[in-house]
Parts: C-alpha cells; structure tokens; sequence
C-alpha cells in the first residue's frame, strides 16, 4: 500500500524552507531541511502542550503593616528583612512611636496587622476593648531600665541627679511613653521625683530621650539599656533597679480587623522562634518567659 505522510507548512513558518515527503520506507529531502526544522516543530508541540490562556503562577504580595515601640526600630527592621528572604511574598510597613501614640491609632481605627508594644499596658488597654484577636498575644521580649549621660559626665548614681549641675533630665513623656512610665515609678520609689521634676524635659518616645543627651541638650537622661547600647555618644551611669518599677515586658498580638490575619499570625510565631530571638539578644534584648 502506497502512503504518503508529509510534514510541510508549519516547518516553513518556524524557519524551515521545505518539507518531507516520506513513501513507505523511502524518504526523499525535498530540498534543506534538517534536524533544526524538527527540534523547531517540537518546542512548538510542547508549549502548546504545556500553554494555559490566563494562568499565573506567581504568589501575590501580602504587605503586613508593623506598629512597634521606637526601642525596637532596628530589630524589628533586621527581622522582617530575614523573614523576607524566606517569604518573598510578605512585604512590610512600619510604624515606629512610643507604644501610648501606636494604641491610640489603632484604637482610633489606623490599619495595623500586628501590635508590638514596650509595655503590657498598652496592650491590655487594646485587648479590653476588643482590638486583638484572641490567642496571637504574647510576650516576647524583656529590657531594663537604664540612667545615661553624655561621655564627659560626671555623674555616678541616680541620687547625683539632685546635683546643681545638673540642670536638664530628659524623661519620656509618662502620659504616653513606657520608658516614661517605668522612669516615674523608678524616682518616685527613690524618693527623687518630686524633687527633680522641675529639671524634666518631656520627650515623645524613647529614642528622643536618647538624641537630647547625645546632643548635649540634657545632662542625663532615662531610657532603655538597648537604647544605650546602640550609641556610642553617651555612658551608663546606673541601672534602675527592678523592683522600683513595673517589669518591661514587650508583648506582640495580631490586631482585630487586620486584611492579612493569617500572614500576620505566621510573622508573630516567627518572632518567638531562635532565629529571630537570636536577633532581639544581639540588641541587648532578654528573652521573655513563655
């Protein structure tokens, strides 16, 4: 029986000038055509094959919004950039502010996905009102309370502050600042706030304290002993001892309302995890207890 299977047409357009026509076991080449033509025809076959109108197989971008202390602003950055290298899909953006100013936002309806606060209060305060979702808080990390001045102080203890010399202490703001907040409960059980309160400039986080004694613009001031290790511009004069203020425990939760609860979940786990309090202890951080 005489048949006749010709591959022609389709191999021009793909770069092949002719075809093959095959009769029986005898096979004539009509004029160029090689093995290209046929390695043309099959990725062609294949894509074909594999191609689907519409599809997409990348991961849409989930960006988590992060309102966190001012004493974790680089800890906080480090981690979330570690975190990204494992889900490439998970964005952030931070809010970064003493933790009275975070929970009035969010209680004020701002768009937060997860609450990390310097100081249980404010956390307490959100999750009274129905603001955290159940089951995500948790403590994550602990600090202390620390006196710093500028390199060329003089000053040795808490009790030197009373000192004529001393004429500006920068404290944050009690009303709205943790560090604030554990600074008033530290001089008062010392017995040296009523008498100091005349020399206090009020700051509206943290990190604020910390830039008026670096500048020289107060003679000593009261912060975090992370705060104080991260500059090189001013010295720890003393540590604040802990039973003359409430513990500084740094709780975490995901807020009621947020877009992306699950992805906030899963970054709030991580947080807890070695990797990331691997992180928080190089800051000068201490682990919470579970």
């Amino acid at each position: 029986m005489n048949s006749y299977i010709t591959v022609m047409g389709s191999m021009g357009r793909l770069g092949c000038e002719d075809g093959v026509m095959m009769r029986g076991s005898e096979m004539r080449i009509l004029r160029q055509c090689d093995f290209r033509c046929l390695g043309r025809v099959m990725a062609a076959a294949l894509l074909l094959l594999f191609w689907v109108p519409g599809a997409c197989y990348c991961q849409a971008v989930v960006t988590l919004t992060i309102s966190a202390a001012a004493s974790l602003k680089e800890s906080i950055a480090e981690n979330e950039a570690a975190y990204s290298k494992s889900h490439p899909n998970i964005a952030f953006t931070n809010n970064s502010g003493s933790s009275g100013t975070l929970a009035t936002q969010i209680d004020q309806g701002a768009p937060v996905d997860v609450f990390l606060s310097a100081a249980t209060k404010q956390m307490d305060d959100l999750e009274a009102k129905g603001l955290v979702v159940k089951g995500t808080r948790r403590n994550l990390l602990r600090n202390a309370l620390v006196l710093v001045a500028p390199l060329d102080s003089k000053l040795q203890d808490f009790e030197g502050l009373t000192a004529a010399g001393v004429r500006v202490i920068a404290v944050g703001d009690p009303g709205s600042v943790p560090a604030g907040q554990y600074g008033r409960q530290t001089l008062t059980a010392l017995h040296l706030w009523d008498k100091l309160e005349s020399k206090f400039v009020l700051a509206k986080d943290v990190r604020q304290v910390l830039t008026y004694v670096e500048t020289g613009n107060a003679d000593a001031g009261l912060v975090y002993a992370t705060d104080a290790k991260a500059s090189s511009k001013v010295r720890v004069v003393a540590t604040a001892p802990e039973a003359t203020h409430d513990a500084i425990v740094y709780p975490a939760a995901v807020i009621k309302g947020s877009r992306n609860e699950a992805a906030a979940r899963e970054f709030v786990d991580y947080l807890a995890s070695p990797a990331a309090q691997a992180v928080f202890a190089r800051y000068g951080f201490t682990i919470a207890a579970p």
